[in-house]
Parts: C-alpha cells; sequence; structure tokens
C-alpha cells in the first residue's frame, strides 16, 4: 500500500505532535503533508519527507489567522496516488481526500475554535490589542468556516479518537462515531526501579498558555501555602511569574530533559493538573513515574485518573475547587507502585497494535 500521512501544523512539541512521530514510525516511507513546517520549533521530522505548499511563506505566529486558507489547501490537495491517507488533526487537516484509497482521520478533537471552545476563543483570541479587530472578524466567518468543517468530517471514511471525551465531542458536532485508540506514552521512560518517599512539593509540565490554566495551580498552591515546581516555555510565562510575585512557594524551571523531568516526578508529591483537554499525555507521564494526578473532572482525564485510587478528580474549574482537593490530598496516602502500574495500559506497543489493527480492519470494510 501507498501511504501519505497529514497533520495540521508542524512548529512545535507537544502531545499530538508525539502521536505524528509515533504513526511516522509506523509508517516511515510515507510521505507526510502539513501547512507549516518549522523544523527549528521541532526537528523530530528531519529524516522524513514533510511537504508544504503556498502556506509556508507566512511565519508560525501567524496560525490562527488562517484557518480559512488551511481548509481549502488541505481540500486541494492531489492526494490520488496513495492507497491509505492518515490525518492525523485537531483542525483542518481532515479536510484532505483519497479518491482512490481510504482517508483514516486521527482526530485529537473537533476544531475547538469552531466547535466547544468557541466561546473562551472569542473571549480571549489571544492577539493582544488587536483582539476586538480578530473577534469582529471571526464572529463573521465562524459560520461558514463551521459549514466547511462539516463537510470536511462527512467526507472521512473512518474516525479514530483519543478518549472517550473527545468520542461524544466527534459524536455531537460531525455526526460520526469514533473508536478510541488512547495516544502513545512513553510509559517505560519515566519507570523508575525504587519508589522513595515523595518531597514536599507539586508539579506541573505543559506548554504554558492560556487554556491550559496553569494560573489555577500557581494560585491553588499560593492560597494553600504549598510548593509548586513549574516546568515549561510558552507565551503565558511571564503572566505565571507575575501570578507568583516573587513568592519562595513557586519555582520556574524551563524545558528539561526527559532523565531530569523523570527525577522531578518521581520525587513530587502530586501532579496538578487544572486544564480540560481531549487526552493529555504529560498526567500519564506523571502516572508512570508513580507520581498521583490531581486533575480536573472533565475531559480526557477521566480515561487515566481514577479518583482515589492515583489520584483525585476535583469539581470546578476554579481555585477554590483545586485547593480543596489539595487539601483533601495531603490527607491521603498512595502506593506509588501501584499507580505507576496503572500508566502501562498507554504504552507504545499497544497503540502500535490498536492503531494497526483498526487500520486492517477499516481496510477490510472498505473491499466489502
Amino acid at each position: 500500500m501507498k501511504v501519505a500521512i497529514v497533520c495540521d501544523w508542524l512548529t512545535n512539541v507537544g502531545g499530538a505532535e508525539k502521536v505524528l512521530l509515533k504513526i511516522h514510525e509506523l509508517y516511515p516511507e510515507a510521505p507526510i503533508y502539513t501547512s507549516k513546517y518549522d523544523p527549528k520549533g521541532i526537528d523530530w521530522f528531519k529524516d522524513a519527507d514533510v511537504r508544504t505548499g503556498w502556506l509556508q511563506i507566512f511565519p508560525s505566529g501567524m496560525r490562527r489567522f488562517l484557518g480559512v486558507f488551511r481548509q481549502r489547501w488541505f481540500s486541494h490537495l492531489n492526494l490520488s496516488e496513495y492507497d491509505l491517507v492518515i490525518s492525523v488533526t485537531g483542525a483542518e487537516a481532515k479536510a484532505v481526500k483519497a479518491p482512490n484509497g481510504i482517508h483514516v482521520s486521527y482526530c485529537h478533537v473537533p476544531t475547538q475554535y469552531y466547535w466547544q471552545m468557541y466561546d473562551e476563543y472569542v473571549e480571549n483570541p489571544g492577539f493582544g490589542i488587536l483582539n476586538p479587530v480578530v473577534r469582529f472578524f471571526f464572529k463573521l466567518l465562524v459560520k461558514p468556516l463551521r459549514k466547511k468543517d462539516y463537510k470536511a468530517a462527512q467526507d472521512v471514511d473512518f474516525f479514530v479518537t483519543i478518549s472517550d471525551y473527545a468520542k461524544e465531542l466527534i459524536k455531537k458536532y460531525y455526526k460520526r462515531d469514533a473508536v478510541v485508540v488512547h495516544p502513545c506514552v512513553e510509559v517505560k521512560d519515566f519507570k523508575v526501579k525504587e519508589f522513595n518517599e515523595a518531597e514536599d512539593y507539586y508539579i506541573v509540565t505543559s506548554r504554558q498558555v492560556t487554556w491550559k490554566k496553569l494560573d489555577l495551580a500557581v494560585k491553588a498552591c499560593l492560597k494553600t501555602n504549598r510548593k509548586l515546581l513549574v516546568i515549561g516555555e510558552g507565551p503565558e510565562h511571564k503572566n505565571l511569574v507575575k501570578i507568583a510575585d516573587g513568592s519562595p512557594l513557586i519555582k520556574f524551571l524551563p524545558l528539561a530533559k526527559k532523565d531530569e523531568l523523570k527525577k522531578y516526578l518521581s520525587c513530587a508529591k502530586g501532579y496538578l493538573f487544572p486544564s480540560m483537554e481531549p487526552f493529555g499525555i504529560a498526567p500519564v507521564e506523571a502516572l508512570a513515574a508513580g507520581c498521583p494526578v490531581i486533575a480536573f473532572k472533565e475531559g480526557g482525564a477521566k480515561d487515566y485518573v481514577f479518583d482515589k485510587k492515583n489520584g483525585i478528580l476535583f469539581e470546578k474549574q476554579t481555585v477554590n475547587s483545586l485547593a480543596e482537593a489539595i487539601d483533601e490530598f495531603e490527607k491521603m496516602k498512595f502506593d506509588r507502585a501501584e499507580i505507576s502500574k496503572t500508566a502501562d495500559s498507554f504504552s507504545e506497543k499497544r497503540f502500535d497494535e490498536e492503531l494497526t489493527n483498526f487500520i486492517k480492519s477499516c481496510e477490510k470494510k472498505n473491499e466489502k
């Protein structure tokens, strides 16, 4: 079979890119089509055949302006030579077509700024002083954008997705069924040989953007007088430092290498996960290291955080709700070896088997 892989963009390192890398390893000869590729932002695909088009001329920072153009570019890609097209997408890449083959879409979630997070996006588009202008035009454009996004989803042959939460959203907004294949996590790389007594600090490891709600973690730890280690970078960093206001309770570190990250996670008292995400690879890495997770009780976290077993789920995405969960957590004891075992079902081997078996089943259905 001749295979092509398609993704929305390749400009930075994140959970979606980790999934894409694993699919690339399953199909190493398949070219990767994308709207924008920045090898300086992500160097994982240096040996891959990455193909871009005219959208490559735009700076990475203009990504949010280009949704209309991405829809058009992906929908007009000529992929007629391929027997199998795999789109790995949370935005417009699902618009590709496989006229002489099948299109399997590993859809992280319906395009969030068109659908489930539309209100949040309109409230804060993330363009600073240009927010009023962007807000005005986005409100005008969102209906035709939704219409095209919905139509693109109808042209997909088979959907696979990352969590039960994402599956429900695909059904709600696209009226399509999807099979859940949880993303692969480098579980074995975060395993420790011995579980020591936890040190007196909590931890968050994340790209620092507004919708991750890392400000809740900082404020909750200040409120409960708990130490917090914040690892990562991003446009929200300055704001988080401002919220911490020089408190010795909050410590910031840049992105850490995997071995360093494993050490920080394995020694932490608990991992704070206040964001609402379709899945969330970083908390599973924490679990693999034996670190219990305190997570918001929505989204993909419910697929791997089991209340009172390997962490705590808190009810509301507020400082008070997270602070109350931290106080409750402080009274509990967890078996870190057992916590580590709960991450085993998200291994790379499991992902390889489930995804390849799903694609084989799609091929058989298509033959009929």
